[in-house]
């Protein structure tokens, strides 16, 4: 223990000197901000499913079952997330820190240095879990007044269901460090992120969400609540964790509740045992590996390559910069587990489109099908603002602490800029398009809809990336040790703001025409002049306000990133 309070010393000591610090006096308003919004999704969490389960209750017969089994799906998606934050942070505290060398050459134990970083990593990746898991918990609680019971078995069990996924993921790094030849430790982030995307779609697909608003598959009612009241294997922690969670909120049992809260925590216990036994055997020998130079997977661009013949238009600075964020980006691996992430929940996501049953609502096919690619244009831009998010916005600070060659080099800030912009440019533009146009397929929306919603896309991505760049050179961070976490800075969350209310203002500019236009058609009437002015001026603002966002950004982070 005296080891571990020694290795755990410098991490409290971090947050008491912060405390105190004079940049923390100074930056009080970004704590205000950080909470105010924190605490409007914590109350956004808590009234959304306070109103769905309120719904839930008055719908009599399987009013309950879809309760449950809502309380089921969260459980399995808080794990999934759970698992592959866990990995990403136990590979980088165990084994890619930049204090590793010094802490290893300490006269302590691998074991204790194994569990000093195991909790810190354990802390990192279930924190934001807990917090925003709290409010789920609650309304349920408080729908279903639940007892005192209730909310212990829940800090029990969410808990348990942290040790789990922080355990069972470090023992997964710790296994495929060894096995991976030496110097392709960064490597694992592939195996682990394609590992990670097939169980979270497995977990979906499993789960069937489609079926529940579309009993008509069922050959009887019986059969539809038989289904609903199934859950996962009974040999899975998710199983015990939800069957300790429900036991209590329905009052059913205490001795099935102490038993399902018993298997998770005895289950967490055994797997700390298990890590600390395998530690000792293998953990020296894969961090020795990860010390080694990592193996490329990819030739690299020769600046007279076939690769480049493109480029040669280019003036030599702007030419040699570009060439430098190709090789930059193919030389991280770290980034490229989050890209088969994103795609795998693409896929999900518009797999979601194919299983609606339009149909069998009341309403009219044609209405909802437009409606639903109308909002699907504001929903496309918020996952690619997710997307932005994670690379655009880091890529200034990517640059470390050799941005000094950037600022000594004969390229100005601007047109460094600007080669960044484009590099992300491109590839986020086709994606945008190319899930809203497969999105609007399986709709079967109608032309018009197909026409605007590629354009809304079109005008929308530069101002998403334009200010995703500049709001990364306003708030750069050239001295984090990974760069990617500045998107949770205050200049992080700002960009999200902002491009949340960009795309909120696009979509309430083109929202009225729109529909006057689309029920004019409906009806087979023809639009007013005014109605044909009000729809000119509204894109026409929708256009001037995406050149803004374009322009804003770019050039007050140049101003910023000249500065410094």
């Amino acid at each position: 223990m005296n080891a571990l309070k020694t290795l755990w010393k410098p991490r409290l000591l971090s947050f008491r000197n912060n405390r105190f610090s004079h940049q923390a006096r100074d930056h009080r308003a970004r704590i205000v901000l950080f909470g105010a919004i924190g605490l409007l999704f914590w109350l956004g969490i808590f009234g959304i499913f306070y109103r769905v389960l309120t719904y839930f209750q008055r719908v009599e017969g399987f009013g309950d079952l879809l309760a449950h089994r809502l309380l089921f799906m969260v459980i399995m998606t808080f794990f999934a997330l759970l698992l592959f934050s866990s990995i990403i942070t136990s590979l980088a505290k165990l084994y890619l820190s930049r204090d590793l060398m010094l802490v290893h050459s300490l006269p302590v134990s691998d074991k204790s240095i194994f569990l000093a970083r195991w909790t810190e990593s354990t802390f990192d990746s279930s924190w934001m879990v807990l917090v925003y898991s709290f409010p789920v918990f609650l309304s349920y609680g408080v729908v279903y007044q639940a007892g005192p019971l209730y909310y212990a078995t829940v800090i029990l069990a969410v808990a348990a269901m942290c040790l789990i996924t922080s355990g069972l993921s470090v023992l997964v790094v710790m296994v495929v460090a060894v096995l991976l030849p030496a110097g392709r430790i960064r490597t694992v982030f592939i195996f682990l992120g394609i590992a990670v995307v097939l169980i979270l779609i497995m977990a979906i697909r499993i789960m069937r969400p489609e079926q529940l608003v579309n009993p008509d598959q069922f050959l009887s009612a019986a059969l539809y609540l038989q289904s609903l009241e199934t859950v996962g294997s009974p040999l899975l922690p998710t199983t015990w964790i939800y069957e300790a969670v429900q036991g209590a909120m329905s009052g059913g049992p205490v001795e099935l509740v102490i038993l399902n809260a018993a298997l998770a925590v005895s289950f967490a216990i055994l797997l700390i045992f298990i890590n600390v036994f395998v530690a000792g055997k293998l953990y020296r020998r894969g961090f020795s590996k990860a010390q080694t130079a990592a193996v490329r997977l990819f030739a690299p661009m020769r600046p007279g390559g076939k690769r480049t013949r493109f480029l040669r238009s280019l003036p030599s600075g702007a030419r040699a910069f570009l060439i430098k964020e190709i090789k930059t980006f193919f030389r991280d691996h770290t980034q490229w587990p989050q890209l088969f992430l994103i795609g795998a929940l693409i896929l999900v996501y518009l797999y979601n489109f194919s299983v609606l049953p339009l149909d069998k609502t009341p309403i009219r096919t044609v209405y909802l099908q437009n409606l639903f690619s109308f909002l699907n244009m504001g929903l496309a831009a918020f996952v690619l603002t997710a997307v932005a998010a994670r690379f655009v916005f880091p890529a200034v600070s990517m640059e470390g602490d050799a941005f000094w060659i950037v600022r000594s080099s004969p390229v100005s800030i601007r047109t460094y800029l600007w080669i960044k912009y484009f590099i992300y440019y491109v590839p986020l533009l086709v994606l945008s398009e190319i899930l809203i146009v497969l999105s609007n397929i399986l709709l079967h929306v109608s032309p018009f809809m197909m026409i605007l919603s590629m354009g809304t896309m079109f005008c929308m991505v530069p101002g998403i990336v334009a200010m995703g760049i500049g709001f990364g050179a306003i708030y750069p961070d050239f001295h984090s040790e990974n760069p990617a976490e500045s998107v949770t800075s205050f200049g992080g969350v700002l960009y999200m703001i902002c491009c949340t209310a960009f795309i909120a203002l696009v979509i309430v500019l083109e929202a009225g025409p729109v529909y006057a236009f689309f029920m004019t058609n409906i009806r087979g009437e023809s639009m007013s002049v005014l109605q044909w002015l009000w729809l000119i001026v509204s894109f026409a603002l929708v256009f001037v306000l995406s050149s803004l966002a374009v322009v804003l950004p770019m050039r007050f982070g140049e101003k910023r990133l000249g500065s410094v």
